[in-house]
């Protein structure tokens, strides 16, 4: 019985020592202590007013709540800049009497990454997704909100796992 007890012990310990190399947010270790992310400019034809300033925050908070770095205002050892280039509405389906029975919301974020410690990984890359919504409702309040949600968290992720995940 002790030896099973002794072999847990150091499967356990070996386990938590292997979680200094690796974690689960698959970044392994960022040679970084701070990011910063400039504001992104709406530079869509279409502008849907303070989207850019959700997006921002949105890119934000991901990258605090999945790495240990410091947010800063400057000189940080990660930046991200870029700005919102498209925001469009398309009809996707539509009924028998010539109405739009489904829209689809896609935006497009055009995104530079510096890190500088490690050239080798700065890009210019744009990130986009889209989502469909009842063509039979209005693209304002809740069902903007939810639209931006689903959408916002897809690009974020993207950008995320290109800059620190290598995914």
């Amino acid at each position: 019985m002790k030896k099973i007890n002794l072999l847990f012990l150091v499967i356990l310990l070996f386990t938590f020592n292997s979680c200094s190399i690796y974690n689960f947010t698959g970044t392994g270790k960022i040679d970084a202590k701070s990011f910063q992310v400039n504001y992104f400019q709406n530079n869509a034809p279409l502008i849907e007013p303070g989207i850019e300033r959700i997006f921002t925050q949105r890119l934000q908070n991901l990258i605090q709540n999945q790495t240990n770095l410091n947010l800063t205002s400057s000189n940080g050892d990660l930046v991200y800049e870029g700005e919102i280039v498209d925001y469009r509405i398309s009809p996707m389906t539509a009924t028998a009497d010539q109405r739009t029975s489904q829209n689809r919301l896609s935006i497009t974020v055009n995104v530079r990454f510096t890190n500088k410690n490690k050239e080798a990984d700065n890009f210019e890359k744009k990130f986009s997704f889209y989502n469909d919504f009842d063509g039979a409702n209005q693209l304002v309040g809740s069902i903007l909100t939810e639209n931006l949600d689903i959408i916002f968290e897809r690009i974020t992720q993207d950008i995320f796992n290109e800059s620190l995940a290598k995914w």
